[in-house]
């Protein structure tokens, strides 16, 4: 057969290969040379994307009013001064860090050298962990002021109306170990042992040889009298829940000598630890949080009427919906959010009747007007559904802040940790608002 093909196919017989070399030949590959000097011109700019997050905060944090915060700042043009890490650095990075559920001014610290998010926000200006865990308690009314003037700006471009809101409570795991709590007698005798050792600190402090001594003596003196004034804190605290409790009851009453206000609660696990009682108030057409507080008390009793008072001081109104779980079943809250000034309607769960066969939704005897309207109002299908959206706005809502971290306080103190919680809020809305105005644009 006759190949008329331009490149006749000729078979070319393979070379005979030596077993024995192939065997001991090493593949060749690309290894990583980690020590070879190269030259890369880039900007911190052009290193993230243009919707990275890190913009999205910082373009936040520019729209903010930052003037009592700059009033503040010492350091002026006609005197002598180092000058600050600028605030819109600083109030950017923990909201950056929040999202990312970094709680920890050391972590965050390491992230604004390593991370290129972090680089980018801090633009070449060098912080340390000491100046932001400083800045992240420092400003509590401000942070504060910050969410109702945020809200107030999202309710005047028709994002949040404030009609029906959702009140949730959780409890958040304190600082304080549980074994700092100690009973009235116990805590008498470590006030006596605090006192003896300040005064022997001073003692040292007066005749410390050496400028060295002296300020090691110095900080030792200063913790010590920290201590004291927790201690005497912790007394204090003590001597008012006695009050409160029944006499046989009045030696059980137990106080952290590290952390006074915050109790012993019950979690949702089951278990007992020192807690704070974190409360959200949201809205539930743009989940916008838009009332907060933080107590030390386990129960969600009597936490519903002073959110809706906060609701009228921030923003001028009162909101015209409530919707609660059964823990905040309390008549008088009931009672005093639906009166005709403030004009709420409460949507919670009507308790199981102790009595079998009773309509839960019937009004009892005893029942005031805003109560048996309650009742009646809760066996409505119309009501069911609204009711609904409760589970749907504030667990949701509570959900997204254990995600980011939101589940142990570092700092001590219901004002501390308030503002703590504060940052998280702020954090939350700023990316619900986000949300919000993409989708409207």
């Amino acid at each position: 057969m006759v190949d008329d093909t331009l490149f006749p196919h000729t078979e070319i017989e393979a070379p005979p290969v030596d077993e024995a070399v192939a065997e001991k030949a090493a593949p060749r590959v690309q290894y990583a040379v980690r020590d070879q000097v190269e030259m890369v011109l880039s900007d911190l700019d052009s290193l993230i994307a243009e919707d990275h997050q890190a913009r999205i905060v910082w373009a936040y944090v520019e729209q903010q009013d930052l003037s009592s915060l700059y009033d503040m700042i010492g350091a002026r043009d006609d005197r002598a001064g180092r000058a600050p890490v600028d605030p819109r650095i600083l109030m950017a990075l923990w909201l950056n860090a929040t999202l990312d559920g970094v709680g920890s001014a050391r972590a965050l610290d390491r992230r604004s050298k390593e991370d290129i998010a972090y680089k980018w926000i801090c633009g070449g200006v060098s912080v340390n962990y000491h100046t932001l865990s400083d800045f992240r308690v420092a400003h509590g009314e401000f942070l504060d002021a910050m969410l109702t003037s945020n809200v107030a700006a999202l309710r005047s471009e028709g994002l949040v109306d404030l009609n029906r809101v959702a009140q949730d409570g959780m409890r958040v795991r304190a600082s304080a170990g549980a074994s700092s709590y100690r009973r009235k007698p116990t805590l008498e005798e470590c006030l006596e042992e605090a006192e003896a050792q300040v005064e022997r600190l001073r003692k040292e402090l007066e005749e410390a040889p050496g400028e060295g001594s002296k300020r090691e003596t110095a900080a030792r003196e200063r913790a010590a009298r920290e201590r004291l004034d927790r201690v005497k804190r912790a007394l204090e605290r003590s001597e008012e829940l006695r009050e409160k409790k029944s006499e046989k009851d009045k030696e059980k009453v137990r106080v952290s000598t590290t952390d006074p206000e915050v109790p012993v609660m019950k979690m949702g696990n089951g278990g007992f630890c020192p807690a704070a009682n974190v409360q959200f108030a949201t809205d539930t057409t743009s989940q916008v949080i838009t009332g907060m507080d933080v107590t030390g008390r386990g129960s969600d009793q009597g936490e519903m009427a002073p959110m809706v008072e906060q609701h009228h001081k921030r923003y001028g109104t009162y909101p015209k919906d409530v919707l609660v779980d059964g823990g905040f079943n309390k008549k008088e809250d009931i009672e005093a959010v639906s009166a005709a000034e403030k004009g709420c309607t409460v949507y919670a769960p009507v308790p199981k009747p102790k009595k079998e066969g009773r309509d839960r939704y019937e009004p009892l005897p005893g029942d005031s007007s805003a109560l048996a309207q309650w009742r009646q109002r809760m066996g409505t299908d119309e009501a069911k559904e609204i009711y609904k959206e409760r589970a749907a706005t504030a667990e949701c809502v509570n959900a997204i802040a254990r995600n980011r971290g939101l589940r142990q306080f570092t700092v001590r103190g219901l004002e501390k940790i308030k503002t703590v919680t504060l940052w998280y809020v702020l954090a939350h809305n700023m990316m619900r608002a986000h949300t919000l105005r993409t989708a409207t644009a």
